[in-house]
């Protein structure tokens, strides 16, 4: 509490307590994590859970239409499963899949982007060429011949290695963008004062990236990856709708979409449109908190 306290008594927590869209999205975001984090606790029903999954409950309307059931608040899917229940259970893998990439993407964009800018030479020449030939391959082409070479050597693990695939292929294009901002940014902190006089005193170079540089280049990285967080979101639900991601026994958001894709026009729209809306809050408010993020770090706004 004390922790919280502080940080609300700082700069960066005015900031957040006069911006009313920072704290709406921070609680819609809030919201959906929780859901997420204790869906196995809170969601009515278990999607997973074959034993409980009736054919005769297989696209029942919301529980406000005639013909729906109060035990299916937002009606279910083609399978039986309880959409409420999916959609926590979905938006806990989206997430996951979300956080794991962008974690990754982070730790090899700035350790790639310190070498590159704080080193010079053929290290950053080469690491900058890597960047453009990476930024050449999209991620649903990305994850399509990751997805081709790991189903061919490991047929029977299809749920984890789709699980992989996802973040392996958000990962392999999402570090460049981390690697081309911290290498700029240490190129404007490595001729500075204080990175010459920890050369003088014999600080080896791997410890003045890590102890001196990275502190001074993080703000950036920060901001990039709370927005970037939604976009691997949303990557991950696109090629879950492509049928590259997660299974369709898997209710991840994407799959959901995909599924409900099938009987929007014979008019069983909850299938499809209620994940989407939950995908759209969920990156909606994580890129207003990336925006307000972004605001308040930049020192030229306050």
């Amino acid at each position: 509490m004390d922790t919280l306290r502080r940080w609300l008594d700082s700069d960066m927590g005015h900031s957040f307590l006069s911006s009313p869209t920072a704290i709406g999205a921070a609680l819609v975001a809030l919201v959906c994590l929780g859901c997420a984090a204790f869906a196995p606790w809170v969601a009515p029903h278990n999607p997973f859970d074959l034993a409980t999954l009736e054919l005769g409950n297989a696209r029942l309307p919301p529980a406000w239409y005639a013909s729906g059931r109060g035990a299916f608040l937002l009606g279910t899917d083609d399978q039986g499963r309880d959409i409420l229940s999916a959609l926590m259970f979905g938006a806990r893998i989206s997430l996951a899949v979300g956080a794991t990439s962008v974690l990754l993407s982070v730790v090899i964009g700035i350790s790639l982007g310190l070498a590159a800018g704080y080193l010079g030479g053929w290290i950053d020449a080469l690491l900058m060429r890597l960047c453009d030939v990476m930024l050449s391959f999209p991620p649903i082409l990305v994850a399509l011949l990751i997805a081709g070479v790991g189903r061919a050597l490991f047929a029977n693990a299809h749920e984890t290695l789709a699980f992989g695939v996802l973040i392996v292929s958000i990962t392999l294009t999402g570090w460049v963008q981390y690697a081309r901002t911290v290498r700029g940014s240490t190129l404007a902190e490595r001729n500075k004062e204080y990175v010459q006089a920890a050369r003088v005193t014999g600080v080896s170079p791997l410890r003045i990236m890590r102890r001196h540089v990275l502190p001074n280049v993080l703000g950036p990285v920060l901001v990039l990856a709370t927005i970037h967080i939604a976009t691997a979101i949303i990557t991950e639900a696109t090629l879950s709708f492509l049928g590259v991601g997660m299974p369709p026994t898997t209710p991840s958001l994407g799959t959901l979409i995909r599924i409900g894709n099938d009987y929007l026009f014979s008019g069983e729209w909850w299938i499809t449109i209620f994940p989407g809306a939950m995908l759209v809050l969920i990156a909606l408010s994580v890129n207003l908190l990336g925006d307000w993020l972004r605001d308040a770090l930049n020192p030229r706004l306050n």
